[in-house]
């Protein structure tokens, strides 16, 4: 086994798939282009999905890059061995091109090559799909690991919750996939011990995904007239792996940002229990929460979306950094360590790096008074209490958690020393159902989906061009875009700017784009590399990191912007654009939801 740095893992990986006649493209922004589906980039997959459907990739049929992920839907496990809200995805994608033999022979060699990772065979297995009535057992598989030399009896048949990708919604593109395992010192928990199992004697390193089947609405499964291949390795998992550590937080990857903790909180991670998990929370945090405000498309703490989710990650962090008495201010620290071990691999959190650090002081700030606000409530709530009980009730807990930001772990100490108790189990059941609400909300997302090419939907998208197009001739040529959010119904943009948009100036944008709708101007595409992209005035945000070809969409003399996402052919098509709203999305950012009205 080599002994690597999670940046010669990294270029380790790409210089390897560009041997295989892959493409190295760049990976995404953390914030999904025009993707009502999910906050942030949960997979290497996400931002493809499009090309995986049948859209023509402007680099081939071949691609590999690292792509950043954030999955923020087990915050409150943050801190054992295992959980962490940002990672990052080494994937590589096979569009209708290679199929299963090249996938497995390709990640045998990478696995176990001397010349790359240098894994002992004998210490690895595999999973494949058993099948089910929906589609067979994967023997073609099972046989081309056979002839890589791997014995039967580490080659295990599992089912559709352990060896099935997708759809991600009610529809769309899934298929079987093979997972790759090392195989641990630990002993196996029963005659049945599998990668199925929790006991951890199998770690997942690798999975490759084979697309060839299309959900349909009504449960059946359609054969994909373009098969395809999504492989993925998780890079903070398989460095620990490499480097021996026993998780992630010990490996290289989190090493100087837990140093910078241990400086300045006086701890070491070493003391471990709460004082060690703190640590890890703290680093996590602040990682994640450094990597969604220094992304180009970066978003500042708010009540909202993803606003929201950061503005959890960063209190959570701030709370848990007054348990081991980190000075104010202490954070920023954290910060630049996060940002000093990525600068080369993603030099956009240099670029960005005031606005982290201002924003990142900025909530610690707003924390410290919603403290002091949660802390007048808990005393309001013990003179309510007047001595008719000794227990704070889950509710109550609840409502501090959720309004004020009150950790119960801080409700539970506070009330210790008022003598009295907490119902941490109304607490936890309370929780329960709020994250069950949510979850529910969340699923809504899915309805437009990232296979929402529908005709609606690319007039919508296309407006949106229209739209910045407007603004920045009206509001000034250094508005450009921070997020946006389109279904087939409306469309919402977030930009930079200072202030609120007048009704006056609403109204001037209104007509300017409604104007180029009159036109009826062509929307013509055209694929260039980044540097022509750059030279022709097209606006997006260019990475220089690789040679990418990208799309770029001209609209008669009104926009040229780099783009990914379907669009109408004319301007003609697009009906009558309306402004339903504009409001404050974040500090120094504005929000615009609009419509079209076919009449």
């Amino acid at each position: 086994m080599k002994q690597l740095t999670s940046e010669q893992l990294r270029t380790m990986y790409l210089d390897f798939f560009a041997k295989k006649g892959h493409a190295v493209i760049s990976g995404a922004s953390l914030i999904p282009e025009n993707d009502p589906t999910v906050l942030f980039t949960t997979a290497g997959m996400h931002p493809l999905v499009p090309y995986l459907l049948g859209a023509k990739h402007p680099m081939g049929t071949r691609l590999t890059d690292v792509q950043k992920c954030v999955r923020t839907g087990d915050i409150d496990e943050v801190g054992d061995n295992s959980h962490c809200t940002f990672f990052e995805m080494l994937g590589n994608w096979s569009l209708g091109d290679y199929f299963k033999k090249e996938a497995i022979e390709w990640s045998w060699e990478f696995l176990t090559s001397p010349d790359y990772l240098g894994l002992d065979p004998e210490h690895l297995a595999v999973s494949v799909f058993a099948g089910d009535e929906n589609a067979p057992r994967d023997t073609e598989s099972f046989e081309h690991w056979r002839r890589m030399g791997l014995p039967e009896e580490r080659i295990f048949f599992l089912p559709k919750e352990n060896n099935w990708w997708g759809p991600a919604g009610i529809t769309g593109p899934c298929g079987p996939d093979t997972e790759m395992f090392l195989i641990t010192d630990k002993e196996p928990c029963g005659p049945d011990c599998s990668p199925a199992c929790d006991c951890g004697r199998y770690l997942e390193i690798w999975n490759d995904v084979f697309m060839q089947y299309n959900k349909q609405a009504d449960g059946s499964f359609v054969p994909l007239e373009q098969k395809n291949v999504d492989t993925g390795m998780g890079l903070d998992r398989t460095i620990a792996v490499l480097q021996g550590a026993p998780c992630v937080y010990e490996s290289d990857v989190f090493a100087p940002i837990i140093a910078s903790i241990e400086r300045l909180s006086g701890h070491t991670y070493a003391e471990g229990g709460e004082v060690q998990r703190a640590i890890r929370i703290i680093a996590d945090h602040i990682r994640c929460a450094t990597f969604i405000m220094g992304d180009d498309k970066g978003m500042a703490p708010s009540n909202v979306d993803q606003g929201y989710v950061l503005r959890r990650l960063i209190r959570r962090a701030v709370r848990f950094g007054m348990q081991i008495q980190m000075p104010e201010h202490a954070l920023e620290e954290v910060a630049k360590a996060v940002i000093e071990k990525y600068k080369d691999a993603y030099p956009e959190l240099v670029r960005n790096q005031n606005f982290v650090l201002t924003e990142l002081n900025k909530e610690e700030a707003k924390f410290a008074k919603t403290l002091k606000q949660g802390t007048k409530e808990f005393e309001k709530l013990v003179r309510q209490l007047d001595g008719k009980t000794q227990q704070i009730d889950g509710a109550q807990a609840f409502h501090l958690y959720d309004t004020f930001g009150f950790p119960i772990e801080l409700t539970c100490e506070m009330a210790a020393e008022q003598g009295l108790t907490v119902d941490e189990k109304g607490f936890e059941q309370c929780f329960a159902e709020h994250k069950k609400k949510s979850q529910a909300g969340s699923t809504q997302r899915f309805k437009g989906g990232l296979a929402d090419t529908t005709e609606a939907s690319a007039q919508l998208h296309t407006a949106t061009h229209l739209l910045l197009a407007s603004l920045r001739k009206l509001l000034g040529d250094d508005i450009f875009q921070r997020g946006s959010n389109i279904t087939a119904e409306r469309l919402r943009f977030d930009f930079n700017f200072g202030r609120k948009v007048t009704r006056e100036e609403l109204d001037q944008i209104e007509t300017m784009v409604n104007d180029a709708i009159r036109r009826d101007l062509e929307v013509q595409c055209e694929e260039m590399t980044v540097d022509e992209a750059r030279d022709a005035g097209a606006l997006g945000i260019f990475n220089d990191k690789y040679g990418d070809r990208v799309k770029v969409y001209t609209i008669g003399d009104v926009s040229k912007e780099i783009c990914g996402g379907p669009h109408a052919h004319r301007t003609g098509e697009l009906g009558r654009f309306k402004i339903k709203k504009e409001e404050s999305s974040s500090s120094g950012v504005r929000r615009i939801k609009a419509v079209l009205i076919h009449e």
